[in-house]
């Protein structure tokens, strides 16, 4: 995987970049302008960042894996700490499927219904391949969803979710919250 440079990716025109910022030279993005970036971010090959009206915020020590795509006019934002797992789609848009109005970004807006909702990930979410999170929700802290979970409701604290729709199946230790004091204390040596 060939990462872009410092040199191009300042020139692309972000928001904001934090240090040691890698991305693939194979990513799609879109709205460059609106997508900010904290400190050690890694987005892997084929990814597509399509940041709309909402922007994309990605906080630090957050990795987006191939094939996952972040899209839609609400706002995304992934907190520190997260992961996110092969062909992830997390969508802050959504069209009408009932059939009273038009679809497709082809459609002038006054014949499509399409909603737009703010998508929030919290720190240290993580979240399964091949799942796919709606607009509007709030996935609080520590949430781990499991593959190919379809999440449609907003999701509490350090729960594991799995399942299509996504249902609460467990608790989810907090080990990670004293190994991420440990990792923090050590970048400050």
């Amino acid at each position: 995987m060939a990462m872009l440079s410092r040199e191009v990716i300042e020139q692309m025109g972000f928001a904001s970049v934090g240090d040691e910022v890698q991305i693939s030279d194979r990513v799609s993005i879109y709205g460059c302008a609106r997508i900010s970036f904290g400190n050690n971010v890694r987005v892997d090959d084929f990814c597509v960042l399509s940041a709309g009206v909402g922007g994309i915020f990605i906080g630090s020590n957050v990795h987006v894996a191939v094939y996952s795509s972040l899209i839609g006019a609400g706002k995304i934002t992934l907190s520190d700490f997260c992961n996110i797992s092969s062909r992830v789609s997390i969508y802050s848009s959504n069209d009408d499927y009932s059939g009273a109005t038009m679809t497709n970004p082809t459609v002038p807006n006054e014949y499509t219904g399409a909603t737009h909702a703010d998508v929030v990930l919290g720190r240290h979410v993580i979240v399964g391949s091949g799942s796919v999170i709606l607009p509007g929700l709030t996935l609080e802290d520590g949430v781990a969803v499991g593959a190919l979970s379809l999440v449609t409701k907003s999701c509490k604290a350090f729960g594991i979710y799995a399942g299509n729709p996504a249902r609460r199946i467990r608790e989810r230790r907090l080990d990670l919250l004293d190994l991420e004091s440990r990792l923090m204390a050590n970048k400050t040596r």
